[in-house]
């Protein structure tokens, strides 16, 4: 099965790292999550950047937050039941394998290797953890800041300028009621992040 072309595209921008190993991510441009089902303005605002650099791949979600649920504290704990944001990777772009990351408010990690079948089999590898890979969450002003930096020697080939992988951004929240919300970059159609062919285009420029 060959996916469809993406419907929209991100420029990864290369970046060199500042002198204490921060990047300038306020050059970047920022893209907005909406609902995951109908594309509608989501609640709350969910901010997503991404750069990269000779020695890894990262990702800056700024989120909107007034409630927080969250209490898993294991690594690879169900965290997509609480409180998240997501990213997913597709190096090949044929939506049959790619790497599912998630952080929670309390900073917890949960990190897999997916196979799709694209027939709706899907199997997750929670053996595959990115070797260095570091995580941060902090509190801002209405919210918290989410940084996510996956060194390259965890992808199958370094990219370089031109290279074109498929990806998507998540976010799950749930609010004071108790009422679950899902948003994600491009939206799939239905409550299921799981769907590739709905993925947009990373690509990596210098």
């Amino acid at each position: 099965m060959t996916l469809p072309a993406a419907s929209a595209t991100y420029r990864c921008r290369f970046v060199e790292p500042l002198p204490d190993g921060s990047v300038p991510w306020s050059e970047l441009e920022a893209i907005g999550l909406t609902e995951v089902v109908t594309g509608a303005r989501p609640a709350l605002a969910t901010s997503v950047r991404a750069c990269w650099t000779d020695a890894d791949l990262r990702f800056r979600f700024e989120c909107e937050d007034d409630h927080v649920a969250a209490r898993m504290t294991g690594h690879d704990d169900p965290l997509y039941e609480e409180d998240v944001v997501e990213i997913f990777l597709d190096e090949t772009g044929d939506g049959m394998e790619y790497y599912e990351l998630e952080v929670s408010p309390l900073n917890v990690v949960f990190d897999a290797l997916v196979r799709n079948d694209l027939q709706g089999s899907i199997e997750a590898d929670l053996d595959w953890h990115p070797a260095g890979m570091t995580t941060s969450v902090t509190e801002a002003e209405g919210g918290r800041v989410y940084e996510v930096r996956i060194p390259m020697l965890n992808f199958k080939r370094m990219p370089v300028e031109g290279t074109v992988w498929r990806w998507n951004a998540y976010r799950i929240d749930e609010d004071r009621q108790g009422v679950r919300h899902y948003w994600a970059w491009r939206p799939t159609g239905a409550v299921n992040y799981h769907r590739p062919q709905y993925f947009g285009a990373l690509s990596f420029v210098k």
